[in-house]
């Protein structure tokens, strides 16, 4: 079979901070093998979604509303004994490297069963899991994110539970795939907001960075991305995100030139890529792709501003 030429392909997951700590007084030019250990664990223990690949399996996946397209770890396909059928770059959050490709004639997740897709492959150490659904799979889909029941749901927004119990829904416009809280204030500064569930970490933007820099103090840290590259980056803590009324206080920032903002569109204006570390804070969260809406269910004793 004829190798295909190489693409890009956007993957945004699994970046996460190294030698840092809320307190942010650690700095690190260079992750150290017991830090990348942790972050292996770390990975280990994240949500997952069951995933079966023809009559194989069911493998474990992680959800990465942040990327494209559907990942394969390199085990999982040596195990399917599946082939090589061509190359692609893929651009991440840290950078660019090449990857192979593999066919996929078949993958279910739910009730949902999507054929023939063609998904990189990356190691499964750096994903931290035995795959990635993107939002190739996504596109008319709702994922529900239980932080209480401590798992992961992807489904119709009917068969989800609708919009029962969401105190705040946020509409959402749509760009390259993604969808994109356009009117989010960040300590004043307008800022579109990507909710990113493959990212532990909240990534700002340059823009973002600059904006917010004069008033406070930076931090050096290092990031991690699902390719294992790292990237340089300055941290500092904000003050108050708000999103139509949905406000999160003392959100800790990592600032990075990173090519996923390029990927996006996202480096004139501000922009924050959203990570699980904020989204734990709620109750439950859903992104729902069909209907353009992210829907927060806020903790018990705390009231939205306006319930939905």
């Amino acid at each position: 079979m004829a190798r295909r030429p190489a693409r890009p392909i956007f993957i945004m997951l699994a970046l996460a901070m190294l030698g840092t700590t809320p307190a942010l007084h650690a700095q690190l030019d260079q992750p150290t093998a017991s830090e990348v250990l942790k972050l292996e664990r770390d990975l280990h223990n994240r949500m997952t979604v069951p995933v079966r690949i023809g009559s194989q399996g069911p493998f474990d996946f992680l959800i990465d509303t942040g990327s494209e397209r559907t990942v394969l770890s390199r085990e999982v396909a040596t195990k399917l004994a599946l082939a090589i059928s061509g190359t692609a770059t893929v651009v991440g959050v840290a950078g660019s490297v090449p990857v192979e490709l593999v066919e996929i004639d078949e993958i279910s997740l739910g009730k949902r069963t999507y054929y023939t897709l063609t998904a990189p492959l990356l190691d499964d150490r750096f994903i931290g899991a035995d795959g990635i659904v993107g939002i190739d799979s996504l596109q008319d889909q709702r994922v529900l994110i239980d932080f209480a029941a401590n798992q992961m749901l992807v489904g119709d927004a009917a068969t989800l539970g609708g919009s029962r119990g969401f105190e705040i829904v946020v509409r959402a416009k749509r760009k390259s795939g993604q969808l994109i809280m356009a009117n989010a204030i960040i300590d004043g500064v307008k800022t579109d907001i990507v909710i990113d569930t493959g990212s532990d970490s909240s990534i700002g933007n340059i823009a973002l960075r600059n904006a917010l820099s004069r008033r406070r103090t930076m931090q050096s840290t290092t990031l991690i991305s699902v390719t294992g590259q790292t990237i340089d980056a300055e941290m500092a803590m904000a003050s108050t995100i708000n999103v139509e009324g949905l406000k999160l206080n003392n959100v800790v920032i990592s600032f990075a030139d990173s090519p996923a903002f390029n990927r996006l569109g996202l480096v004139q204006r501000p922009a924050l890529l959203m990570g699980m570390s904020q989204l734990r804070l709620f109750k439950r969260v859903a992104i729902d792709f069909s209907m353009r809406r992210i829907l927060f269910d806020l903790p018990t004793g705390v009231a939205g501003p306006t319930p939905f």
